[in-house]
C-alpha cells in the first residue's frame, strides 16, 4: 500500500491545525506546494519564520507589532482620550480597516468562558488596570474607556466583569465607561463587520456606569 513521504505527512498534518481546515483541504494544500514550481513552499516557509522571530506584543496595547511600542500606541495623533478595550488583534484590524476609530486599544487576549475553561485570571485584567491608570494620570480629563467585546454570552459576561474590575476608576469619576450598541448582532464577530455596522455599533454606544 503506497504511502505518503513521513515529510509530507508531517506538512499535511501542520495545515490540520489551521482553523477550518481539515484533512481533506490540508492534502489540498499540501499538494499545491508540491506541484508549485515557483519555489511558493520556501519563500511561505521564510515568511512564517520571519513572522515568529519579529513578531512581538505591544508592551501598551498588547497589539501584534514588530516593535516594542506599536505603531498606533506611539502616534502622537492617536486620541489617548478613548481606549477601546477588544478581545483579539483581529478586532483591532476590523476597526482600523474601517476608519472609524480614531483611540488607542488594549487587547485583552479573550473573554471569560467557564465553559471553555478561560477564567478572567487567564485574561490581561492587572495589564488592563495599570494601562488605563498610565493614560488617566497622563491626561487632566475623564477618559473614556469602550469595552468592545463580541455580543456573545461570553462578551457580555466579560462586559460586566470590565465594568466591575474597573470601578476603582468609575468611582473617582476617572473614567466613563461604554458598550459598543448592537448594530452588530447578536453572536456575530468583530473580524467580520462591516464598515457602516462597526461606525453604528460605535455610534450608539451606551454608557455602563
Amino acid at each position: 500500500m503506497a504511502t505518503l513521504p513521513n515529510s509530507v505527512n508531517r506538512v499535511i498534518e501542520e495545515f490540520r491545525k489551521l482553523p477550518g481546515i481539515g484533512p481533506k483541504s490540508a492534502t489540498r494544500l499540501v499538494y499545491y506546494f508540491l506541484r508549485s514550481n515557483k519555489k511558493d513552499a520556501t519563500r511561505l516557509g521564510k515568511a512564517l519564520i520571519e513572522m515568529d522571530n519579529n513578531v512581538v506584543f505591544c508592551s501598551k496595547c498588547y497589539n501584534i507589532s514588530d516593535k516594542e511600542i506599536c505603531d498606533i500606541c506611539s502616534s502622537p495623533i492617536r486620541n489617548k482620550k478613548r481606549l477601546c478595550i477588544v478581545e483579539d488583534p483581529l478586532d483591532v484590524v476590523a476597526f482600523e480597516d474601517a476608519g472609524v476609530f480614531d483611540g488607542v486599544y488594549f487587547v485583552l487576549g479573550g473573554v471569560i468562558s467557564p465553559a471553555d475553561g478561560i477564567s478572567a485570571e487567564e485574561l490581561r485584567f492587572p495589564q488592563l488596570r495599570e494601562r488605563i491608570s498610565e493614560l488617566v494620570n497622563d491626561i487632566s480629563q475623564p477618559i473614556e474607556v469602550i469595552v468592545a467585546t463580541n455580543p456573545s454570552l461570553e462578551g457580555e459576561a466579560t462586559a460586566m466583569y470590565i465594568k466591575d474590575f474597573l470601578a476603582e476608576f468609575l468611582n473617582k469619576k476617572k473614567i466613563v465607561l461604554t458598550r459598543l450598541a448592537m448594530g452588530l448582532p447578536t453572536g456575530a464577530d468583530l473580524e467580520y463587520a462591516d464598515r457602516l455596522t462597526l461606525k453604528r455599533a460605535l455610534d450608539g454606544r451606551r454608557n455602563l456606569n
